[in-house]
C-alpha cells in the first residue's frame, strides 16, 4: 500500500497490485488517493470507481506551492518522532502537533535514541507546556523499550509515524512490527543525525491486526486550514488571552495583558508565544493561497465543461 509518482499500490482480495489513477474522478487534488485511503475498484479492469469517505486527512503546503500535498488519510493515532540529540526542536514538535490535533487523532511524542543522551530530564522540562501530550523515550533497537507504544497500534487502527529525516522512524516501525518492513541506516558521526532511508509513503499490515504508516522525513511542513489544531496546541495561550483587559489585545505591551504577565512570571515560555504567532501567520497566508487556487480550479473546470458542451453541440448539429 504505497503512493508513487505515476501509480499507487493497493492491497485487496488479490493481494498487492499496482493501479493507475487518472480521469475526472480524481481531478481535484484533494480527491486524489493517498496512503490510507480505501478505494472501490472495478473487479475486472481494476479501475478505481470511488474513494470512500475519509475519517481524517493529513496534508501540508510545500514551499512555493499553491496546492496542498496529501500525506495520509484515515489515521487513528500518530507518533510524532524526534530524537535525543541535535534534532530535538520544540517548535517543530508544535507544528506537527497542530496538524495532528486538526485531524482529531491521538498523539504521542516519541524521543528515540535515548541511549545517546545522559540527560533525559532536559527534554521533559522543555515539554512542560504540553502536559496533555504523552512522552515516551525509547531506544528503537531495543524491542522491550517500545512495548509501551503497543497501545497506539491496536487491531483495526492505523498508526502514522511523523518526523524529520533520520530520527529513527523506520527503525521504530520495524521494532513495532517485529520484522524488517522498512530499510534503516546508521548515525552520521558529524551531526548525530540518521541517514534518510524512507523514499515514499507506505502502509504496512502487522501481525497484531493494525496498520503502520511510514513516511519520508519532511524538511518543510507548511500548515494550512488547521486553525482549530493550532488553537488546541496552544490552548494555554487562548485561556490566558480571555483574561486580558482588552478583547483585541495583541499581547505585546498593552496594559492588563494576561499573556505578557504569564511570561513575566515564568508561567508561559516566550518562545511559545512567538511560535503561536509565527504558525498563525503561516496558516492564514497558506489558507488564503489554497482558497485562491481552488477558485481558479473551479473556474477552469467550468471553462472546460463549457468548451466540451459547445463541441458536442456542434458535432450533433453537423450530424
Amino acid at each position: 500500500m504505497a503512493v508513487h509518482r505515476s501509480q499507487i499500490e493497493v492491497s485487496g482480495e488479490r493481494g498487492d497490485e499496482p493501479v493507475l489513477v487518472s480521469g475526472p474522478l480524481f481531478d481535484d487534488a484533494v480527491d486524489k488517493p493517498t496512503v490510507g485511503d480505501w478505494l472501490l475498484l472495478e473487479r475486472e479492469s481494476r479501475k478505481p470507481l470511488r474513494r470512500l469517505e475519509r475519517s481524517s486527512l493529513f496534508r501540508r503546503m510545500a514551499p512555493g506551492a499553491k496546492q496542498a500535498q496529501l500525506i495520509a488519510a484515515n489515521i487513528d493515532n500518530v507518533l510524532i518522532v524526534s530524537s535525543c540529540n541535535h534534532d530535538f526542536n520544540l517548535s517543530r514538535v508544535e507544528r506537527y502537533l497542530a496538524l495532528v490535533k486538526e485531524a482529531g487523532c491521538r498523539a504521542c511524542l516519541v524521543l528515540t535514541k535515548a541511549d545517546l543522551s545522559d540527560d533525559h530530564e532536559q527534554y521533559r522540562e522543555a515539554l512542560k507546556g504540553h502536559r496533555d501530550l504523552p512522552v515516551v523515550l525509547v531506544n528503537a533497537l531495543d524491542s522491550t523499550s517500545v512495548e509501551s507504544l503497543r497501545d497506539y497500534c491496536r487491531r483495526g487502527e492505523t498508526l502514522a509515524l511523523l518526523g524529520s529525516s533520520g530520527v529513527g522512524k523506520s527503525t521504530l516501525l520495524n521494532s513495532l512490527a517485529g520484522s524488517e518492513l522498512a530499510a534503516t541506516s546508521g548515525i552520521r558521526e558529524d551531526d548525530s543525525k540518521g541517514r534518510h532511508t524512507t523514499r515514499h509513503r507506505a502502509l504496512y499490515a502487522i501481525p497484531d491486526g493494525g496498520l503502520l504508516l511510514d513516511s519520508p522525513g519532511m524538511r518543510e511542513l507548511g500548515l494550512a486550514d488547521v486553525s482549530e489544531g493550532l488553537a488546541a496546541t496552544f490552548a494555554d495561550i487562548g485561556e490566558l488571552a480571555e483574561q486580558c483587559r482588552f478583547a483585541d489585545c495583541a499581547h505585546e505591551s498593552e496594559p492588563g495583558c494576561a499573556v505578557q504577565a504569564a511570561i513575566a512570571s515564568g508561567e508561559l515560555d516566550e518562545r511559545r508565544l512567538h511560535n503561536w504567532r509565527k504558525l498563525g501567520r503561516e496558516i492564514q497566508r497558506n489558507t488564503r493561497t489554497l482558497a485562491e487556487s481552488r477558485a481558479q480550479e473551479r473556474a477552469f473546470s467550468q471553462f472546460v465543461r463549457t468548451v466540451q458542451g459547445h463541441s458536442r453541440a456542434r458535432k450533433s448539429g453537423e450530424e
